[in-house]
């Protein structure tokens, strides 16, 4: 994707990659965008690049938080960083076998299906294996913006990564250097 034509649809993921992670969090107060999220977004509707969400949601299947409070806290996300072209939730626990759990591809596929926009024209943004796993299981571009939680494996198996979210940003549109095979530039 950093060769040619930019992605036409950039999805995100949520905790640890937008917001600062808080575990299972309900409360829209606690929503802190990361450093770079506004600019990084901004640079991709600059250039007419859709922006989506996908999110695990397993609070919800544990009982730990309700799909109304996911709701409140992706609309203050919304608020804070939006607009959004299309939010994908999955609210199943690991043990439910669902194939919309990242790293199952199907929250990007319903993201991409929603605005017509096939898989090998999406690119994922994250910060954990499981979001690379679901991107290249789509058929999308991955790139790992490495946080203190990701692990090394992680980043290792990387297909590309990034220091922070405007230089992911800037490596999709073509603007700056994509770091193949794990490894920040």
């Amino acid at each position: 994707m950093t060769c040619g034509r930019p992605p036409a649809l950039v999805l995100f993921d949520r905790d640890g990659t937008l917001v600062e992670d808080v575990p299972h969090n309900g409360d829209p107060g606690l929503v802190v965008p990361v450093a770079g999220a506004r600019s990084a977004l901004a640079l991709l509707r600059r250039y007419g690049v859709r922006t989506g969400v996908v999110t695990n949601q397993s609070g919800v299947a544990r009982g730990l938080l309700t799909m109304a409070q996911v709701r409140r806290v992706n609309e203050r996300v919304e608020r804070l960083l939006g607009p959004f072209d299309v939010w994908a939730v999955c609210p199943h626990g690991p043990e439910d076998g669902c194939g919309c759990r990242k790293p199952a591809p199907g929250l990007i596929l319903a993201a991409g299906r929603l605005l017509g926009v096939e898989p090998a024209r999406c690119a994922v943004v994250g910060d954990i294996g499981s979001d690379m796993a679901a991107a290249a299981a789509a058929g999308a571009v991955g790139v790992l913006v490495p946080t203190p939680m990701t692990r090394p494996e992680e980043v290792e198996c990387a297909p590309r990564t990034a220091l922070d979210l405007p230089a992911a940003v800037r490596t999709l549109l073509g603007l700056g250097v994509a770091v193949p095979d794990g490894g920040a530039r």
